[in-house]
């Protein structure tokens, strides 16, 4: 009777932990880690300590800082073999005795920026960040009965984060790192400045556990920019930049010409996070795209995966007609103002870019500061990367000038052709006016690949973005994926639209 009573009390106290809801359960993390506003007055974090590496105990050194909303690194040497990363706001990086160094790109890259805001914000500006915290139930780590939250990011990164049911702390993570899941283990717990600090970490990664005890815990303290930074360790010398971006102007002109001879498809994927923090897809599209005389022309093939009807295939047909006509019209239109700007003698009225017509990387990255150049391999060529970050002293002319320089990010440039292979960025300050504001955090990336080994074209792209229109919100997170790339000679009549002539 005594076993049957106890057995019953158990499963209502865990049905009980499991009943609270995310927000009760962060709400007593705050308390028990030493207060909400506390945690949000933390600027900083600088760690060290001793690590040792179970299999083997063999010992190292160990630090790890966090500052500035965003930047995160981390080092640690056993035996010599060193293991170092960072993420600096604008690219991520990582190094060791095997690999070398390497920027961090796709899947790996986007865990490590969402690592990097964890670190400094841990599940306080959530709601902010459009991140949504969610139940995963409960478990037991260590012994311990566990509240355990799903946290998933606007980019669909989720951390599974384990909050003790007897007293609030924090005393597991798990952290998605690509392919792979990264755990954390935390006891010992201290105050540090008002903060209970956990001074004890297991950390098990790639079948390897390492166990961390820290020696010094430092909050709001100044952290170097510079830790953060790309790792500068090779003598080769770098091109120019300027002349750089002059060679990557000059060779889009030629991608124009030579995309003018080439269809090819774009897919575009709406997404979503649904209530259960799982990404979803909620609609797809996809089109068939041309270029004449440098302006894009569209016409929408499918949608949700099935062709469109016949009688709906013959409206895009028209509307891609419609679309040309408009073109010739804006064409003629320029040509008769810029002659009558000489007939007056007012000068050359140059190029404006028009609606639908391709802004070059090299034009959108005039308002940027480049920095941390360096060589690297991708996709099995030689590239020159470099970070950018706003340049507060220019004075942006165009919509799209003007967007890219509240950004940061980074680019990589093909050593021998010269032309973009991919684009990181992300908005670093709202922008807009009180009709429409794309906020702080937007992010897009876009990755190339050679065609035809001549032309280096999109491939995948990636869109994350949260627009304010009047008092409404609305969340894009889109993956376009772009194929089907066929070169052909174009001669775009008035009678026939798109098609291709082999």
């Amino acid at each position: 009777m005594k076993l049957k009573l106890l057995f019953t009390i158990s499963v209502f106290a865990v049905a009980a932990a499991s009943a609270q809801s995310p927000s009760k359960i962060v709400s007593q993390a705050n308390k028990a880690l030493g207060g909400e506003k506390a945690l949000k007055a933390i600027s900083s974090t600088v760690q060290t300590g001793k690590i040792t590496r179970l299999s083997d105990n063999t010992t190292g050194s160990y630090s790890a800082f966090a500052s500035g909303g965003s930047f995160y690194g981390s080092r640690y040497d056993l035996n010599g073999f060193e293991i170092a990363f960072g993420y600096n706001g604008k690219s991520g990086w990582a190094r060791d005795s095997r690999n070398g160094l390497r920027t961090i790109t796709g899947e790996a890259g986007r865990d490590l920026q969402a690592e990097a805001q964890y670190r400094n914000t841990r599940w306080l500006k959530a709601k902010d960040e459009k991140a949504k915290l969610t139940s995963g139930g409960t478990a037991l780590v260590g012994g311990k009965q566990a509240n355990v939250i799903l946290m998933t990011t606007a980019k669909a990164v989720r951390l599974k984060l384990y909050f003790d049911v007897a007293t609030g702390m924090l005393i597991r993570e798990d952290i998605p790192q690509g392919s792979s899941v990264k755990s954390f283990e935390y006891s010992d717990y201290r105050p540090v400045s008002g903060i209970q600090t956990p001074f004890i970490i297991k950390s098990i990664n790639d079948d390897e556990t390492y166990e961390i005890r820290l020696q010094d815990v430092k909050y709001n303290v100044a952290v170097a920019r510079s830790s953060f930074d790309f790792p500068v360790i090779s003598n080769e010398p770098l091109p120019n930049i300027p002349t750089l971006l002059d060679e990557i102007r000059a060779n889009a002109d030629k991608i124009d010409a030579i995309l003018e001879n080439y269809s090819y498809t774009e897919t575009r994927i709406e997404r979503d996070i649904n209530k259960n923090g799982d990404l979803i897809v909620k609609e797809s599209e996809k089109r068939s795209l041309t270029f004449y005389k440098g302006y894009r022309i569209t016409r929408t093939i499918e949608k949700n995966g099935k062709p469109l009807s016949p009688s709906d295939q013959a409206k895009e047909d028209k509307e891609a007609e419609k679309q040309v006509a408009e073109i010739e019209k804006r064409i003629a239109e320029k040509a008769r103002k810029e002659q009558v700007k000489r007939d007056v003698g007012s000068g050359t009225g140059g190029a404006p870019n028009g609606e639908g017509q391709r802004i070059t990387i090299a034009d959108s990255l005039k308002g940027s500061l480049l920095v941390n150049p360096r060589r690297e391999r991708f996709k099995g060529r030689d590239v020159i990367v470099f970070d950018y970050e706003p340049n507060p002293a220019y004075k942006p002319k165009t919509r799209n000038e003007k967007l890219f320089a509240l950004c940061n990010g980074a680019v990589w440039v093909d050593s021998v052709t010269k032309q973009v292979v991919r684009l990181d960025a992300v908005l670093t300050q709202s922008a807009g006016n009180f009709l429409a504001k794309a906020k702080r955090g937007a992010s897009f990336s876009i990755e190339n690949e050679l065609v035809n080994n001549e032309i280096w074209l999109p491939s995948q792209a990636d869109i994350n973005l949260q627009i304010k229109i009047l008092f409404a919100g609305i969340n894009i997170n889109n993956l376009i994926k772009y194929g089907d790339y066929r070169r052909f000679e174009t001669e775009v009549k008035d009678s026939k639209v798109g098609d291709d002539k082999p």
